[in-house]
C-alpha cells in the first residue's frame, strides 16, 4: 500500500515538474485566472478535479489493479 502510494505521489511530483520546465509561461497565466475567479468557483473546480482522481483510481481498480 505505501509502494503504491509512493508511486502516486512520485507520478504527479513527475507531471508537476514537467509542466513548469517545459511551460512556464503559461503556468504563470493559468495562476493570474486562477486568481481572477471567485472563491466559489476555485472551490467547485478543486472537487471536480477530486472526484475525477477518485473516478480514475476506481477504473484502475476495475480494470484489475491489485492491492
Amino acid at each position: 500500500m505505501i509502494a503504491l502510494i509512493l508511486l502516486a505521489l512520485g507520478l504527479v511530483m513527475i507531471i508537476e515538474g514537467l509542466a513548469y520546465v517545459l511551460a512556464p509561461l503559461l503556468i504563470e497565466r493559468v495562476l493570474e485566472a486562477l486568481r481572477a475567479l471567485p472563491i466559489a468557483a476555485r472551490r467547485q473546480m478543486g472537487a471536480l478535479v477530486a472526484v475525477t482522481g477518485l473516478i480514475c483510481i476506481w477504473g484502475a481498480f476495475q480494470l484489475g489493479l491489485a492491492l
